[in-house]
């Protein structure tokens, strides 16, 4: 099969796989969050162009938002942010810095835009929501990345060469 056939499906199954676990997750949206799917964003640590189907699924996520305009461009200036970091990182535990200061301070503003909630406090929610995922997701692709088939599966080509090296 084609190659960019091949990265066109593998993105949209990001996009989806991110737009499936945000909106049917509670928590996904509000002061108190807790995106399951922002552990997808440490794709982008392994492979950039993960970045697309990503930025796309948050996109299409945040239209079923129920602050959707302010979610649509706040909530997807955010990611978008974070994965243009986490995809320049070269350790995992500081990319997994960027998603918690990022949609912290950007979707407090938000909510104090669309709600007036109090912006402190939503900073501070949201970015423990976020810090919360982000720890599983460090856990779980730590572990993941021991698992060559899931390696190649995602067809990691940056911080993964070097970890093989390094074991060699």
């Amino acid at each position: 099969m084609n190659k960019k056939i091949l990265i066109m499906i593998r993105l949209s199954l990001v996009a989806a796989m991110y737009v499936v676990l945000t909106i049917f997750n509670p928590f996904s949206y509000d002061a108190i969050q807790f995106r399951i799917s922002e552990i997808l964003v440490f794709l982008c640590f392994y492979r950039k162009d993960y970045s697309i189907g990503l930025i796309l699924g948050c996109f299409i996520s945040n239209l079923f938002s129920p602050m959707m305009l302010y979610d649509i461009t706040f909530g997807t200036f955010a990611t978008i942010l974070a994965v243009v970091c986490i995809m320049f990182s070269k350790n995992i535990y500081i990319a997994s810095i960027f998603p918690v200061i990022f949609n912290g301070i950007i979707v407090a503003f938000e909510l104090f835009l669309a709600f007036k909630q109090p912006f402190l406090i939503s900073m501070g929610s949201v970015a423990l929501g976020e810090a919360v995922v982000m720890v599983v997701g460090v856990i779980v692709f730590k572990l993941l990345e021991k698992n060559k088939g899931f390696m190649k599966m995602i067809d990691a080509n940056q911080n993964y060469k070097q970890l093989v090296n390094d074991e060699l």
